[in-house]
């Protein structure tokens, strides 16, 4: 059984007991949280489409730690004209175990 579900402004597929790094949470560690947005649920081919999101579905998940992701290197160059930019940047990032998906 899976279910495809919006966390933080992105769609992820969600299955018990996976984990999942989403954008930063605003969440206490070792918190469960719950998200009603679910989109799709797959229970063994029976397959759930919601009109945008299912009915009474959600996916209950716990916070497990935040954490900062790889560094992201940008660099900008004109050839010819001296032109040259270097920045970085290190996303905020929540890592989250997904504990359950529950069908209403």
């Amino acid at each position: 059984m899976y279910a495809i579900v919006e966390i933080a402004g992105q769609q992820f597929k969600a299955e018990a007991g996976r984990r999942l790094y989403v954008h930063r949470l605003e969440a206490e560690q070792g918190s469960v949280v719950e998200f009603d947005r679910v989109l799709l649920i797959d229970n063994e081919g029976a397959v759930q489409v919601g009109t945008p999101a299912v009915e009474g579905a959600k996916v209950v998940v716990e916070v497990l730690s935040h954490l900062k992701g790889d560094k992201v290197i940008v660099f900008k160059k004109k050839r010819r004209k001296g032109y040259r930019k270097k920045n970085g940047h290190r996303q905020y990032l929540t890592e989250v175990k997904i504990n359950e998906i529950v069908v209403a």
